[in-house]
């Protein structure tokens, strides 16, 4: 008699997660439904309930999850403005792969609802990280412009691929972004 198969709830619902990373980076919240996630982790719809309460509570820890993850800003308040930008500029390179977080948010927004849960997630995870590397950003505009720095170059040269920055020469990208970053949060 064989036993029965041991059921292990942190790796199932850690496959419900990263189904539901891969399905809202892909689709965006309103192009995916909790029963192609759940196919993706192997799993029923209702267990994904079970595990997240609803499509949006698997969102928003999905949000939770991807926007933890330091992709541009780094922890060094005396090199943050020229290491963000040299990363930025090797991140939205041509050849340079997805950024997950990037492409979540940018799909996702359209949706209001999804579009607070993503607001409420930077202000907790970039926002906060940039305003305790550097102080002086706290409660101004100048985090917030920052990012936009960050997603608009991201999208202009990532997404929609603009000739002029792809065809650029990187050293001078980087340059010119770490200027802006200087002004934005030094």
């Amino acid at each position: 008699m064989t036993e029965p198969r041991r059921r292990d709830a942190a790796a199932t619902r850690e496959a419900i997660l990263r189904a539901g990373i891969e399905a809202f980076t892909r689709a965006g919240y309103d192009g995916v439904g909790v029963r192609e996630i759940a196919q993706a982790a192997g799993v029923t719809a209702m267990l994904v309930n079970r595990y997240f309460g609803s499509k949006e509570g698997l969102f928003t820890e999905v949000v939770e999850v991807s926007l933890t993850e330091r992709t541009v800003l780094g922890a060094d308040p005396a090199t943050l403005a020229r290491d963000a930008a040299a990363t930025l500029v090797r991140r939205t390179a041509p050849d340079a792969g997805d950024l997950d977080p990037f492409l979540l948010v940018l799909r996702s927004a359209p949706n209001p609802r999804a579009a607070e849960i993503l607001r409420a997630g930077i202000e907790t995870h970039v926002e906060r990280h940039l305003y305790d590397v550097v102080p002086g950003t706290r409660g101004t505009e100048r985090a917030a412009m920052a990012l936009a720095v960050i997603n608009g170059f991201w999208l202009m040269r990532k997404v929609i691929g603009s000739t002029a920055l792809n065809e650029a020469d990187e050293e001078t990208l980087r340059n010119t972004l770490e200027t802006l970053f200087r002004v934005l949060i030094d």
